[in-house]
C-alpha cells in the first residue's frame, strides 16, 4: 500500500477504491513496472486473455507503449504480429496529424501567438523517443487568452472546422467564454484550441499566468514552442484525466515518466493542486502509482496530499466516484458518478456566464405548405430584407422553411447571419422517429444594419464530423437541405 501515516485502503471510501484494476491494472503494469521481467510477464498475461481487435482505442494506446517497451521479446507471443502492426498504425497516424498540424501551428507563432503544448504533444517535445509509444491522434495547444483570436482566425483561414458544428460567426464573438475547441482538417488534423490550462471548474486565474511563467522552451517538429514544468505536467494531467474514469489513461503513464525524470518541484506542484482543487484526484493517482508501480513520489508530498483530501468534504465523494474506472462501473455507482459528474458540470456552466448571451429561436412546426419547387431545396439561403430597417431599427422577422426530415430523433439546426455577423441560431428538437415534409416557423427580433452582408440563413450539423461516409451518421447530425418558404419582416412591437 501506499507510504503514508495512514493505510490506503481499496474500499469505498478511500482511494484504493477508484485505483485502476483487472485488465486495466495489468496493461498499466506492463507499461510502467521498473522491472522488465514482471512487466512483461503482465504484459503476456493481458495478452492471453483479451483479443487485441475485441479491445476498446483506450487500450491500443497502452498497447502501443507496451510494444515499444518490449519491441521482439513479445515475439513468442501468438498476438505479436497484431501488437506490432496496431503499434504501427496508430505511430503512423500520430505522425500523420502531427503533419497536418504543423503549418497551422507554424502560422499562429508567425502571427505573433506562441503556444504551449499540453498533453501526449508536450510528453513527445520533451522526449522525442516516446513517439512510437505515446498515441498523438490530436495535437493540445495553449495560447494566451489574448491570442485566442489570432489562433482561431489562423485554423479558419486554414479551412479546419469546428467540431461542435456552429459557424465561425457564431464562434468568434464568443471566444472569450471558450475554454477550448476542436478543430478537424482533412483526413488526420486535429488540433485542440485551449486558452485555459484547465477546465472551468478548475479554474484560477493567478495560476492561469503562472503556468506560463514556469514553461519551458522545446521543439515540435522544428518548431520552438513552450511545454509546461514537469510540476505543471503532472498537475495538468491530473487535472485533464483523474475525473475522467479513465476514458484514457495515458495521463497516468505520462505522470510517471514525469517524476522518474526527478526534475518535479514538489511545492509547486502541491500548491498548484491546492488551488485547483484536484487534492482526490490526485490522492488516487499519486497512491497507486507509489504502492502499485513503485514511482517514487516522496513520502511527505503523499502525507500532505492525501490529508489534503482527507478535508475535500462533500466534494471528496463526488471526486472519487468520478476518478474511478469505468470499467468497474456497477449501477448503482454508474448513477451516482453521473450525478456527481452533473454537478461538476453546472459548476462549469455558473462559471462560465460571462459568455455572450446566444440569441436562440426555437421552432414550431406549421401546416404544410403549398406545393413547391423540387430543386429549390439549399444548405443556405439569402434572404431579402427590406430597405426600410437599414438605419438600425429593430425588425421582427418570421422565417418559413420547408425540409425533408430524416426518419430519427435529432435536432435541426440553422444559424442566421449577416456577413460576419452572427445574429441567432435557429433550433428544432424532432421527437419523432418518422420522416419526411415538415414545414417550420421561427421568429424572432434583429436589428438588419449590424449585418456587414448579405443576411443568410444556413443550415448547420449539430456534431461536426471528419468523414460523412455513413448514411446514419448524416441523418442523425448532419445539416438538413431547406427550401424558404416565406419570410415576413415588420417593426419589432
Amino acid at each position: 500500500m501506499a507510504t503514508t501515516t495512514r493505510r490506503i485502503g481499496r474500499r469505498f471510501p478511500d482511494y484504493g477504491w477508484a485505483w485502476p484494476t483487472n485488465g486495466l491494472d495489468r496493461l498499466l503494469k506492463a507499461v510502467l513496472l521498473p522491472d522488465q521481467i514482471a512487466a512483461q510477464a503482465q504484459a503476456s498475461k493481458w495478452l492471453d486473455a483479451n483479443d487485441i481487435d475485441a479491445v476498446e482505442f483506450r487500450e491500443h494506446r497502452l498497447l502501443a507503449a507496451i510494444a515499444d517497451r518490449f519491441g521482439k521479446a513479445l515475439a513468442a507471443h501468438p498476438a505479436y504480429p497484431r501488437l506490432a502492426g496496431l503499434q504501427k498504425m496508430l505511430w503512423t497516424k500520430s505522425r500523420l496529424a502531427m503533419r497536418e498540424a504543423e503549418p497551422a501551428l507554424k502560422a499562429m507563432v508567425g502571427a505573433g501567438a506562441p503556444i504551449m503544448l499540453l498533453k501526449g504533444a508536450s510528453r513527445i517535445a520533451v522526449e522525442p523517443a516516446a513517439q512510437r509509444g505515446r498515441v498523438a491522434h490530436d495535437i493540445d495547444i495553449l495560447v494566451r487568452p489574448e491570442h485566442m483570436a489570432v489562433a482561431f482566425d489562423v485554423l479558419r483561414q486554414r479551412d479546419w472546422k469546428v467540431s461542435t458544428g456552429v459557424s465561425p460567426q457564431y464562434l468568434r464573438p464568443r471566444l472569450g467564454a471558450v475554454r477550448s475547441m476542436n478543430f478537424f482538417m482533412g483526413s488526420y488534423g486535429d488540433i485542440d484550441l485551449h486558452q485555459a490550462a484547465y477546465d472551468w471548474s478548475q479554474a484560477d486565474d493567478a495560476d492561469d499566468e503562472a503556468v506560463w511563467r514556469r514553461a519551458l522552451p522545446a521543439t515540435f517538429s522544428g518548431l520552438d514552442v513552450l511545454v509546461p514544468s514537469a510540476a505543471d505536467r503532472v498537475a495538468l494531467a491530473i487535472g485533464h484525466g483523474g475525473l475522467d474514469a479513465h476514458t484514457h489513461s495515458d495521463w497516468l503513464v505520462d505522470s510517471a515518466v514525469a517524476i522518474r525524470a526527478c526534475d518535479i518541484d514538489w511545492a509547486v506542484f502541491c500548491e498548484v493542486i491546492a488551488r485547483r482543487h484536484l487534492a482526490v484526484p490526485a490522492a488516487v493517482a499519486l497512491t497507486y502509482l507509489e504502492a502499485e508501480m513503485s514511482v517514487p513520489v516522496p513520502s511527505d508530498v503523499l502525507e500532505r496530499i492525501v490529508a489534503m483530501a482527507d478535508r475535500a468534504g462533500a466534494s471528496r465523494i463526488g471526486s472519487l466516484l468520478q476518478a474511478k474506472p469505468r470499467t468497474d462501473f456497477k449501477g448503482l455507482t454508474w448513477l451516482s458518478r453521473g450525478v456527481a459528474k452533473q454537478l461538476r458540470m453546472r459548476k462549469k456552466r455558473a462559471l462560465r456566464e460571462r459568455e455572450l448571451p446566444g440569441v436562440e429561436w426555437h421552432g414550431r412546426r406549421a401546416a404544410l405548405s403549398a406545393e413547391v419547387m423540387p430543386d429549390g431545396f439549399a444548405l443556405s439561403q439569402r434572404l431579402q430584407v427590406p430597405r426600410q430597417f437599414a438605419s438600425g431599427e429593430a425588425a421582427e422577422i418570421e422565417i418559413v422553411v420547408r425540409l425533408d426530415a430524416p426518419p430519427m430523433r435529432r435536432r435541426i439546426e440553422m444559424e442566421l447571419n449577416g456577413g460576419e455577423h452572427h445574429f441567432a441560431r435557429l433550433r428544432y428538437r424532432k421527437l419523432g422517429k418518422s420522416g419526411g415534409a415538415m414545414t417550420l416557423r421561427f421568429r424572432g427580433t434583429i436589428r438588419p444594419a449590424e449585418a456587414d452582408g448579405d443576411l443568410t440563413l444556413a443550415a448547420r450539423p449539430s456534431r461536426q464530423f471528419r468523414d460523412w461516409e455513413h448514411e446514419r451518421t448524416v441523418a442523425t447530425y448532419g445539416a438538413v437541405p431547406f427550401q424558404v418558404v416565406s419570410v415576413k419582416v415588420s417593426p419589432a412591437p
